[in-house]
């Protein structure tokens, strides 16, 4: 009996050993299983182009409202929507019946103060009294020329009709009629605060037009504003593009591409960028010396060909992976391949 349980108790060593030396080989097979094979690629220092494209819609140059300063009955509009109309054109003529009252009145004044002057010359009327009739008689002046100005409206500028908010015969309070001056046009692009120092008056700028393609019109700065807005740390910077033909209208959607020279940049291929799911983060993973991989977090600047400018979050001649990175994790292995 003895010889037969020191027969299980030794078969017993031997299974639980060769079960034990299994568990082994299977963790030693895992192990290597996960470990990934990558490619990588050093980020490197460079010079690259400062250039930003920024999003506007057009504006006029100036935009008129046609009207009167005091309610008045419309005897005739000249224009249409869409016209184009000189600067000095008439376009409105509004009713005249107030003004033929306040000529009668200018001239019985006029006569009034013509008479005055002669019998002061003569010492038949004090000073005073002339000085009286001076004031009503240039009131009165004052007057006929604001109703002159009001009766037939011109317009200031050289543009097109863009609004007619009445028709003959209505009585008009507020704008009657839009000019808008077309030529040149202009955009307002909102410019970060870190390029303030760069932007200069008269500094060109490239223009597109969806519309228009790729074709590249010429602005110039024309204005910049003296504020930083705090909410969003910009500032407004009018662009103006001369449009002889009239092609561009306002309203159309415009891109604003802005050169600021050059500076050195940290840049990566665009491979090595992967965008963390449910966010709109970015990282790459850092490949270290001791074989393993840690991931980091980037800021991106502009997308140059097939590599991208890192503003912060590498070195110059760090490595990093550009192929094998779909099921790494911070902190894996990883073996190196050509």
């Amino acid at each position: 009996m003895k010889k037969i349980n020191l027969f299980f108790a030794t078969a017993s060593i031997v299974m639980l050993a060769a079960c034990s030396g299994g568990e082994k080989t299977t963790e030693q097979t895992t192990t290597e299983e996960t470990i990934e094979s990558v490619k990588i690629e050093s980020a490197s220092l460079q010079n690259v182009p400062q250039e930003t494209t920024y999003t506007a819609t057009v504006q006029p140059d100036k935009r008129n409202n046609i009207s009167s300063s005091m309610p008045n009955r419309i005897k005739k509009i000249y224009v249409e929507v869409g016209d184009y109309v000189k600067k000095g054109q008439v376009l409105v003529d509004l009713d005249a019946s107030t003004i033929i009252q306040q000529k009668v009145q200018l001239d019985n004044l006029e006569l009034e103060y013509n008479r005055a002057k002669e019998l002061v010359a003569v010492g038949g009327a004090s000073q005073q009294q002339l000085d009286q009739i001076t004031t009503q008689f240039e009131a009165a002046k004052t007057a006929y020329d604001n109703l002159m100005e009001n009766t037939k409206l011109l317009s200031p500028v050289n543009g097109v009709v863009t609004a007619r908010n009445y028709d003959d015969g209505d009585m008009a309070q507020g704008p009657i009629l839009t000019v808008m001056q077309i030529n040149p046009v202009k955009i307002v692009i909102n410019v970060s605060e870190t390029e303030f120092t760069k932007v200069k008056l008269g500094m060109p700028i490239d223009v597109t037009f969806d519309v228009f393609g790729d074709e590249i019109f010429k602005g110039r700065v024309s204005l910049i504003y003296p504020t930083i807005d705090p909410m969003t740390r910009t500032f407004g910077v009018e662009v103006e593009i001369p449009n002889g033909n009239y092609r561009i209208r306002p309203g159309m959607f415009a891109r604003a591409t802005v050169d600021f020279g050059s500076a050195n940049r940290i840049v990566v291929p665009d491979r090595a960028v992967v965008k963390r799911a449910g966010s709109g983060d970015r990282f790459v993973y850092v490949y270290n010396n001791d074989g393993t991989v840690s991931y980091v977090q980037v800021e991106l600047g502009r997308h140059i060909d097939t590599t991208y400018e890192i503003i912060s979050g590498l070195e110059d001649g760090t490595q990093v992976v550009v192929a094998g990175q779909t099921r790494l994790t911070d902190g894996a292995k990883v073996k190196v391949v050509e």
